[in-house]
């Protein structure tokens, strides 16, 4: 997620136990803008907006759905899913890389739709739960989505498990104080691919860090995260965002099944040199 002003405008107002949702305007109208879904990997696909990646890992006793994007993403999400074939109905398990408004828009939504258990990096649930409010950039006054209700709280190398896929849980924290990244073998006939889902270590704040009181850690949490996402081991990865992992160069609408495009390690690598200089430079302040 990348920054952005409160005051900018919104795009979703809603009321509910005495509580006002305010949406933030989005930074771009990519996040809304309906993507075709595909099949990235084995029973890895995607199903997001162009640019918020949703991701749908499918099992023969339900699904897990990855991120759900602004508030008014659930009709995509849907309509993408069912796209592909699959019942929206089945969703369950659903997951995040970070708590952010513009990815868990719809978390409370699909949840009361699909009756999927929500599972959450237990540093990102309270956030989860309370809209945002208590979030370190975005908290105030008011939710800037819906909260919903964690089922389960998940911690570093912790297993997400269905109908014989399974998720590891990766903190990567910084972006929020639950980001994280997934790794996933997903199977392809013969072939197994493991793919890193990666939350991309971004830094949003204006100021130092020393100045966010409300995230002390925050420093130490980017530089950990940064050293241990340059070591991950995987065949195929994506990301947060469509642009964070260049999907739109590696991908055309209408193009086949090419799991080989995601394999783009030294973009990998190129993407978190990128983001250790901002980490840099940022300390320097």
């Amino acid at each position: 997620m990348f920054p952005l002003v409160l005051a900018a405008g919104l795009l979703y107002t809603h009321t509910s136990s005495a509580q006002k949702v305010v949406e933030p305007k989005a930074m771009s109208d990519e996040w809304s803008k309906p993507y075709e879904p595909f099949r990235i990997a084995g029973n890895l696909y995607y199903v997001g907006t162009y640019d918020l990646a949703c991701y749908l890992v499918t099992t023969p006793q339900g699904n897990i759905l990855i991120n759900t994007g602004l508030a008014a993403s659930t009709g995509i999400i849907r309509s993408n899913i069912e796209k592909l074939g699959f019942r929206f109905a089945d969703t369950k398990i659903l997951l995040t890389t970070q708590v952010h408004y513009d990815h868990v828009g719809a978390m409370a939504e699909i949840k009361k739709l699909t009756g999927a258990k929500l599972m959450v990096d237990e540093k990102d649930a309270a956030v989860m739960q309370d809209g945002g409010t208590s979030d370190y950039y975005f908290g105030g006054d008011h939710a800037v989505f819906k909260p919903a209700k964690v089922d389960r709280l998940l911690r570093d190398h912790d297993t997400v498990a269905l109908g014989g896929s399974k998720l590891v849980l990766l903190h990567h924290p910084g972006h929020t104080k639950g980001s994280c990244s997934f790794l996933l073998d997903a199977r392809d006939g013969a072939r197994t691919y493991r793919i890193l889902i990666a939350n991309m270590p971004s830094i949003i704040i204006d100021g130092k860090f020393s100045e966010v009181k409300s995230y002390p850690g925050m420093a130490a949490d980017y530089k950990r995260t940064l050293q241990q996402m340059k070591a991950v081991s995987f065949d195929l990865w994506v990301a947060s965002h469509a642009s964070q992992f260049d999907l739109h160069t590696k991908r055309k609408a209408g193009d086949n099944y090419n799991p080989a495009v995601f394999a783009d390690k030294a973009a990998y690598q190129s993407k978190l040199r990128d983001l250790q200089q901002s980490f840099d430079k940022k300390m320097k302040e």
